[in-house]
């Protein structure tokens, strides 16, 4: 035999040999399974933990741009979009006027974010790939059109293949505006849904989409006036360099979030239920490493008669 398997074969008797204290079997086989169970339940909580988080950020990833440029105080900002645009790395660019507004389908009514966006938007998410009925199609400035989440289609009973009479959309006017409902100050207009998309409870119940020019046309905003600018990068380029540029490019009046900023409460969040287990469990396994360190230790005070009469060196 080699000296190891001859090491191996003289510790695993004395493992389970009788002691005289029974307890140090029962403190070793408990510690023992202690630490497997451990390492068995901190590879698979971690694994799961890992494989929730990337499934979570690439749903979140194909509703938020990689970047979003935002005024640090107000909701609307006029700005030129090639001082932007020039940026090395920036591949797309799309204006956004984004509004909670009501939406009205008969008796039926709920409250939803409507974002307007122009015909580059679809270069800069995947909303289109989880189209599920109609198109992506958000109209023209006379012709409006509207697509909405899976949730608030159920929500106002509406059905996009079928329902050939338009919904009407709420929007709230300025002061200085005449309102078309001047009881409760909203400007009303009718709308017809074109496409419904289904990409996970939290957008889908909120979030609807329409033409850019047409919220303008209702907020009562300037050509180039909007509430936000979002970008994609190249996946070549550092985005985090190209963040720094904008915001010196921009100065302090704008805000330049990432994907993962403009969801920062929820990221934080995934990462300290990840290592606060990961502590609990590791904590675990440090108290069952302690438990078997004193059944050996236990082990070997009574085996030290034995051990005595062995020779030095290797076996």
């Amino acid at each position: 035999m080699l000296p190891f398997q001859i090491s191996f074969l003289f510790a695993w008797r004395y493992f389970k040999a009788k002691k005289s204290t029974q307890a140090i079997n029962i403190i070793s086989w408990i510690s023992s399974l202690a630490i497997a169970v451990g390492t068995a339940a901190i590879i698979l909580v971690l694994s799961v933990f890992n494989g929730f988080e990337g499934l979570v950020t690439s749903l979140y990833s194909d509703f938020y741009t990689d970047l979003r440029i935002t005024p640090q105080q107000g909701k609307t900002f006029i700005l030129s979009n090639q001082t932007v645009q020039n940026i090395n790395g920036i591949t797309a660019l799309s204006n956004i006027v984004e509004e909670k507004a009501l939406l009205v389908n008969g008796n039926a009514q709920t409250i939803i974010y409507v974002k307007g966006v122009d015909t580059a938007y679809p270069k800069l998410s995947s909303i289109q790939k989880y189209i599920i009925r109609g198109s992506f199609n958000t109209g023209t400035t006379d012709k409006p059109a509207i697509v909405l989440g899976a949730g608030i289609e159920n929500a106002i009973k509406a059905d996009i293949l079928q329902d050939f009479y338009p919904l009407t959309l709420y929007l709230p006017a300025k002061k200085n505006t005449i309102s078309l409902n001047a009881s409760n100050g909203l400007l009303a207009a009718n709308i017809r849904p074109s496409g419904t998309f289904l990409i996970q409870q939290e957008f889908d119940n909120q979030y609807a989409f329409t033409n850019l020019s047409f919220m303008q046309y209702m907020l009562d905003l300037k050509p180039n006036e909007y509430t936000s600018i979002e970008l994609r990068c190249t996946s070549s380029q550092d985005i985090n360099t190209i963040q720094q540029q904008i915001e010196t490019l921009l100065g302090k009046s704008f805000k330049v979030q990432t994907r993962y900023q403009q969801n920062q409460s929820l990221y934080m969040i995934m990462q300290v239920e990840k290592w606060v287990i990961f502590a609990i469990l590791s904590l675990i396994l440090g108290i069952a490493a302690f438990n078997m360190i004193g059944a050996l230790t236990m082990l070997v005070l009574e085996k030290q008669r034995d051990i005595s009469i062995l020779p030095d060196g290797d076996i």
